[in-house]
């Protein structure tokens, strides 16, 4: 996969009202690499995350996404891309396993049993896989939709503060996955204050301030002055 791309962003920019949160936001990821993205609060991380999945509107600029035009074929994006964000979206009074047969069926899948717990048991979840989502605590909730963004086989897949309502076993949880799934050939975006882990796990490291891009380079030479968390706890 060599000199190909999994995203190709020139000049991003999205408005809320008057307020632009993310302007004039310019980046390439190789398609196989992994990026971390940082910033503090309110920085546009989570918007660019949107945007590069097609789930929000693009004002401005333009990119491709797996080969695919953002603003031209934004079902095509969907299709090459699964994002694990904040909400949990699941349906509380469905079971862990048929939350994801469910959302496999969506997918139009075959063997949505098969793969429902075979993703269940990749997030340490198939001993509940019976137990109503009602029943879940968050961290076991974050595990199930973490689940069900895996189910969608995405060759880019994108991780919004993935390690939040995590406890140790599930930060390491994570790490595992993003090395798995690089190991696949596929490309990683994780927005996430764990500055060290997206320094380890990544190849390329990108800094949102302010809806800006404040710094890009090697993952390895993240700027450790952007008050973010250097350490094992998730900040705010």
């Amino acid at each position: 996969m060599t000199g190909e791309l999994a995203l190709d962003a020139r000049g991003l920019a999205r408005r809320y009202g008057g307020r632009w949160a993310l302007a004039g936001v310019s980046f390439t990821l190789g398609a196989g690499q992994a990026l971390a993205l940082v910033g503090r609060n309110g920085s546009g991380k989570s918007t660019l995350l949107r945007l590069l999945s097609a789930a929000l509107k693009v004002h401005a600029g333009e990119a491709l996404v797996c080969g695919a035009d953002l603003r031209r074929d934004a079902d095509a994006v969907r299709r090459r891309t699964a994002l694990l964000s904040h909400a949990a979206y699941t349906w509380e009074a469905l079971s862990a396993r048929e939350n994801l047969v469910l959302a496999s069926r969506l997918l139009d899948q075959d063997r949505p049993q098969e793969r429902a717990l075979r993703r269940l048991e990749e997030v340490g979840l198939a001993g509940r896989a019976d137990d109503p989502v009602a029943s879940f605590s968050a961290g076991m909730r974050k595990r199930l939709a973490l689940a069900r963004t895996l189910l969608q086989e995405a060759p880019l897949v994108m991780l919004d503060e993935p390690y939040g309502a995590l406890d140790p076993p599930g930060f390491r949880l994570i790490d595992g996955i993003v090395r798995a799934l690089r190991a696949e050939g596929r490309s990683v975006v994780m927005a996430t204050h764990q500055v060290e882990r997206g320094a380890t796990l990544c190849d390329r490291g990108l800094v949102l301030e302010q809806g800006r891009v404040a710094w890009e380079g090697p993952a390895a030479e993240l700027p450790a002055n952007s008050g973010l968390l250097r350490g094992s706890e998730e900040g705010a």
